[in-house]
């Protein structure tokens, strides 16, 4: 089987190692590619803490204040699976080029918004941007990065996410505290207009096509049928709270899911007739990948519920500014992209058990938090320990994970892996962020300190039994990979 390869650096000087120049090139390669997904990860959060401002700048509803949360993440978890299919297609390199220029065009259009609905229709288009970008990743590390070179990669993919979801309300809380010359809000998205223009210098000179000689055609069906499935899955779970769970969310929800049961069928019948399916399904018959599905999305669903739910604890109920609240996070999200880095450090006899034990630290942190926050103070001095306890668990659970789950998926089913493996965790964060945020607030009620500090322990409770079904999979993971690294060894 073929693969792309990069190209030779012609630079490079007489008597250098050519291959040390082309590995050099592949990192160099990487850097600015997660570059682009930690602009994608971070607008998923920096505007939390910007809403206050942006509400009173431009006169918002509580609705229009949600939709310019949740419009970026709908488009984005509706659109991944169909731009990893079509980044198999028309080239990954063209994707991620055509996402990273819709992204930063979107983002200026977000800056320079007048009015509550063109910054609406703004971060909905910049959602679709991100969702162009970041499955491409995962498809140029699964073809361009092997053995403990790809390990390594998935590792930075990893950290990337962790400390991306993490730093959107810290660098938030930083550029609206700052008011940079007295735009208050909009830099929180003008910031990445010069970062953009300059990764789409550099991803045509360093990013290979990345296209699959006689590459498949679109499956326009699936496509169809997929997006409008995750569209009805996703706007009822992100709006149904606010609008207090009108008969609309329900019927939206049974229709997704039926219509994501319709979805696997046409995707199966394509197949069997042996046409192109959007998604072959047969990814998940890879030992270990279904799993792995399972681990990362009970792994991320707690994820997406810890940082909604701790953050509203934080401002709402204990009155911290949006910039300490956010600094709160900075020892889970260190600890989280340390381990999530390094984890491959540990003797190789031990790396089949990583992911099942970090889920299980994760479930002790989720725990260690909410005790600590149930007398409805500070927390301290229990507070920073157990979220270093936590980041240490989940860092030791999402990278394994993601690096184990593919260790038996083809090269060419990259892209179907890539587009599951991202959805499942956008997917996941979503559905936290609902089920989590929506007890979180019932239990709070008007999110007074006492009610507030009750509420999140019991919260973080259910957390901490969610992280613990999660390794179900782990173990299952585990086991495939420590066979399939028997069988090596015995090879």
């Amino acid at each position: 089987m073929s693969t792309t390869t990069l190209p030779t650096d012609k630079s490079v000087p007489a008597g250098a190692d050519p291959a040390a120049a082309v590995d050099r090139r592949r990192w160099i390669m990487l850097a600015v590619l997660v570059t682009g997904q930690f602009m994608a990860l971070l607008d998923a959060t920096i505007v939390n803490v910007a809403m206050p401002t942006i509400g009173a700048d431009l006169h918002a509803s509580g609705s229009a204040l949600q939709l310019i949360i949740s419009g970026y993440t709908i488009t984005y978890a509706m659109l991944l699976i169909t731009a990893a299919r079509l980044g198999n297609t028309f080239g990954t390199r063209n994707l991620f080029l055509g996402g990273l220029v819709t992204f930063t065009l979107a983002s200026l259009a977000c800056g320079l918004a007048p009015t509550t609905g063109l910054l609406i229709a703004a971060r909905f288009v910049q959602g679709a941007g991100a969702a162009g970008m970041v499955p491409q990743i995962f498809s140029v590390i699964q073809r361009e990065f092997t053995g403990a070179a790809r390990t390594r990669a998935l590792s930075v993919y990893a950290t990337v996410i962790a400390v991306g979801a993490v730093a959107g309300q810290i660098v938030g809380g930083v550029i609206v505290t700052a008011d940079l010359f007295g735009t208050g809000w909009r830099p929180v998205f003008l910031l990445n207009v010069p970062i953009g223009l300059a990764l789409a210098v550099l991803v045509p000179r360093l990013v290979p096509a990345g296209r699959v000689p006689g590459g498949r055609r679109v499956d326009l069906v699936g496509l169809v049928t997929a997006s409008a499935a995750v569209l009805l899955i996703v706007l009822p779970l992100v709006l149904g709270r606010e609008q207090g769970w009108p008969a609309w969310t329900w019927l939206s929800l049974v229709a997704g899911l039926l219509l994501a049961a319709v979805f696997v069928q046409v995707e199966r019948g394509i197949a069997a007739r042996g046409g192109d399916p959007l998604l072959n399904l047969n990814v998940l018959r890879a030992p270990g990948m279904t799993a792995g599905v399972l681990a990362l999305a009970a792994g991320m669903v707690t994820y997406g519920g810890f940082l909604f739910t701790l953050a509203l604890h934080l401002q709402l109920g204990l009155g911290d500014t949006a910039l300490r609240a956010g600094l709160t996070f900075a020892p889970a999200a260190a600890t989280f992209g340390l381990v999530g880095y390094f984890w491959r450090r540990l003797p190789a006899g031990v790396h089949h058990a990583v992911s099942p034990t970090g889920l299980a630290l994760a479930a002790v942190g989720y725990f260690g938090v909410g005790i600590s926050l149930h007398a409805g103070g500070s927390g301290e001095p229990w507070l920073t320990p157990t979220l270093v306890l936590l980041g240490i668990g989940f860092g030791g659970a999402l990278s394994p994970i993601l690096s184990q789950a593919l260790v038996r998926v083809p090269v060419s089913a990259a892209a179907d892996a890539s587009g599951l493996l991202t959805t499942t965790m956008q997917l996941a964060q979503v559905i936290g962020i609902a089920v989590y945020g929506t007890l979180f607030l019932n239990l709070a009620g008007r999110v007074r300190p006492h009610a507030s500090a009750h509420a999140i322990t019991q919260v973080y409770s259910w957390l901490s039994v969610l992280a613990l079904a999660g390794m179900v999979g782990a173990l299952v993971l585990a086991r495939t990979v420590r066979a399939a690294t028997r069988a090596t060894a015995g090879g």
